[in-house]
């Protein structure tokens, strides 16, 4: 079995040796293996939409019996690259009347904390970029800036289509975010650690041998956490039936309405990249991380990781293509009166549980 992870650490150890060797301090060296670290990682990060782009319109377009891209490389595969090059090439025009600092902070402080929050996410076995006792605890904390950048780009757009688009998200995250955060009280219960990698770890246990120990698996508990997640993080990226923040029909585009070239796309970066985060963490939180179904471990725990993470993926840009855009007000009805009473009767289920099993 090929791991990638004990295979990169034997390459960072060789290359702060090397550096060591040629008059570099082992600080400086630890430095620069690290920073090459974080550059892969947000290399690596930037990719992700650009894949999820171009998957979602291959998706839709089977959904919808047309082809989708087709022209620019082999069945499109570089049309999103072409969009990109495009995007940064766009003139960049800021309103009169708009907050000039505002509007050019927004989709910085929108985009930057993603980059931060994969930082716990166990890709499979040595591929952690770092190993946070309260990774869960982490993740949440950073991403919840997002929401600042939201509502910077609506009120510093000078727009009144824009600034409802802004409040709106702004009430959507803080709302949802809180069945979210229940929905993961559970597991952390469950497995007594708030560490992803600790968590994704103590699913590979079996019964009988044969059926795996993820979290999803555990009956009512686990399907009923799995489903608050889910639907709260799709909510949490703004994506359809969720999409009131962005509402074309009522608010032309909502709070990125009038942001044009690099800082358009960087909205949509986080988008995806928020898209991918999320289901990497249901990954680690219910599905057993990078633990797998293969015998003797035949297959390594990073694609298995990477797998299960794109069909998750694939349930968000199935939801879109299926359902339609709910009502502002079922939306916030829906947070309150359905998904946080359930959170905690799920917390209460597990504690029950819990005291039982011990």
């Amino acid at each position: 079995m090929f791991e990638l992870g004990p295979v990169l650490s034997r390459a960072f150890a060789i290359l702060q040796s090397w550096v060591i060797l040629h008059g570099i301090s082992p600080l400086g060296a630890w430095i620069l293996a690290k920073a090459i670290q974080a550059g892969i990682l947000v290399v690596g990060v930037s990719l992700v939409p650009m894949v999820l782009v171009y998957a979602e319109r291959k998706i839709s377009a089977f959904m919808q019996a047309r082809l989708g891209p087709m022209n620019v490389g082999p069945y499109g595969i570089f049309q999103t690259l072409a969009d990109g090059v495009k995007l940064l090439f766009k003139e960049d025009i800021i309103p009169i009347g708009s907050d000039r600092l505002l509007h050019v902070l927004a989709p910085m402080v929108v985009c930057a904390p993603v980059f931060i929050c994969y930082a716990p996410v166990p890709f499979g076995k040595g591929l952690l970029p770092v190993d946070l006792d309260i990774g869960v605890l982490f993740i949440f904390a950073v991403s919840g800036v997002s929401t600042i950048g939201i509502l910077m780009a609506g009120w510093g757009s000078g727009n009144k289509f824009s600034m409802l688009g802004g409040l709106r998200g702004a009430a959507q995250l803080v709302s949802y975010e809180i069945p979210r955060v229940l929905s993961v009280v559970p597991v952390l219960m469950f497995y007594g650690t708030q560490s992803l990698r600790g968590i994704a770890v103590a699913q590979e246990a079996r019964w009988y041998g044969i059926v795996p120990k993820w979290f999803i698996f555990y009956p009512v508990i686990g399907q009923l956490a799995f489903l608050i997640f889910l639907i709260a993080s799709v909510a949490e990226t703004n994506r359809v039936p969720f999409d009131i923040p962005e509402a074309e029909s009522e608010l032309v585009a909502g709070f990125h309405t009038e942001f044009s070239g690099l800082k358009f796309a960087l909205f949509f970066l986080a988008e995806y990249a928020y898209v991918f985060l999320s289901s990497a963490m249901i990954t680690a939180l219910f599905l057993g991380g990078g633990d797998g179904f293969s015998a003797g471990g035949i297959i390594p725990s990073w694609i298995w990781f990477i797998t299960k993470t794109f069909a998750i993926v694939f349930l968000f840009l199935w939801f879109r293509w299926t359902f339609p855009r709910l009502r502002v007000d079922r939306l916030m009805q829906f947070c309150w009166e359905f998904l946080l009473p359930w959170s905690l009767a799920n917390i209460a289920f597990t504690g029950l549980y819990v005291l039982l099993r011990s």
